[in-house]
């Protein structure tokens, strides 16, 4: 049984008239940009309305109104989800699940990511939250690993070291990724804009940072997971992810039977391989995660990584964001 696609509606907007919409079980919010830190009040207002319109990131002009009348889970990608706490509530009063994965990176003294909060003040906001909402539901990506001329794969590991020695009692999961920089031409350009001396991973020193990584777990325990990439690194138990996890959710929110039915758990009970894989196939093919719908726009993000593919330049981030209002319908 493959996925089929989202049911569709009818939703009822302001002015009275009706549009088309579709009914998303699971929403990613999102890899595109970073709804918590910069778009919680619009998520809060767009989940109080019952609706969004998404714009196709590819073109402009495809646009599709998404109604959150059958969603069950809401999964959250941030480098900073603080301003999403104070909303978490209207989550709970629509029977609406969640879990973060949260991005926590030391990249300060390279200037990578040059609008993220500081460190100290982030590593504060994971452990705050993993007390509100659980560990299980607190996911930690070091994302992506960056090779330049002064990180080597020592200094990574360093600073992946330092911030698990704070967080590892917050979380069960770190999830890593290589930076893929030569795929990507906005990132060579912004890389190169900012004189930053790169390399991309080869089979060597990824294989080089798994094993050293490994033997640093065995003192925090965590599950490793890399996530998208081709390379096999169970040797050093580290597995290949699913960011958007129906293994996951069906540990957490078992108790939902909606959310249990579309991902085939009913099936699953007494055999395990007749519960379906819906492999979201949207995304590249090393990507583990089930299918969802993404809310986010790129060009709207005001981190401003360095390495990030999802902004074409600040320029555009800029032009985009400066007028955005909570209360409009969509994110730009």
């Amino acid at each position: 049984m493959g996925f089929k696609g989202w049911d569709k509606g009818e939703i009822l907007l302001k002015d009275g008239s009706q549009e088309n919409c579709i009914l998303p079980v699971i929403i990613s919010a999102s890899r595109a940009t970073d709804i918590p830190a910069f778009f919680a009040d619009w998520l809060a207002n767009r989940l109080s309305s019952g609706y969004l319109l998404w714009t196709n990131p590819f073109n402009a002009k495809q646009r599709q109104y998404i109604s959150f009348k059958n969603t069950r889970v809401i999964v959250f990608w941030s480098k900073n989800p603080m301003p999403l706490v104070k909303h978490l509530p209207i989550l709970k009063e629509q029977n609406i699940a969640y879990y973060f994965q949260f991005t926590l990176n030391d990249y300060e003294r390279e200037n990578l990511e040059p609008n993220v909060p500081p460190l100290e003040e982030r590593i504060e906001t994971f452990q705050h939250l993993s007390e509100l909402v659980g560990k299980q539901k607190m996911i930690w990506r070091f994302d992506p690993l960056v090779l330049t001329d002064r990180l080597s794969i020592d200094v990574l590991l360093e600073k992946v070291a330092n911030v698990a020695e704070r967080i590892k009692d917050y979380t069960e999961k770190l999830v890593i990724s290589f930076a893929d920089i030569k795929t990507y031409n906005s990132v060579q350009n912004n890389l190169n804009r900012s004189d930053i001396k790169y390399r991309d991973f080869d089979t060597d020193t990824m294989i080089e940072l798994a094993a050293k990584l490994s033997e640093y777990n065995k003192s925090w325990g965590l599950h490793l997971a890399s996530c998208a990439e081709d390379i096999d690194l169970s040797s050093f138990e580290i597995e290949h992810n699913r960011c958007i996890d129906d293994n996951l959710m069906i540990d957490l929110f078992s108790d939902d039977l909606d959310l249990m039915h579309f991902l085939g758990y009913e099936q699953d009970l007494f055999s395990p391989s007749s519960r379906p894989y819906l492999k979201d196939k949207g995304q590249r093919k090393q990507c583990g995660c089930i299918v969802s719908k993404d809310i986010g726009m790129y060009s709207t993000c005001s981190h401003l990584c360095t390495y990030c593919y999802a902004n074409s330049s600040c320029k555009a981030v800029v032009n985009r964001v400066k007028n955005h209002d909570k209360r409009s319908e969509s994110i730009i």
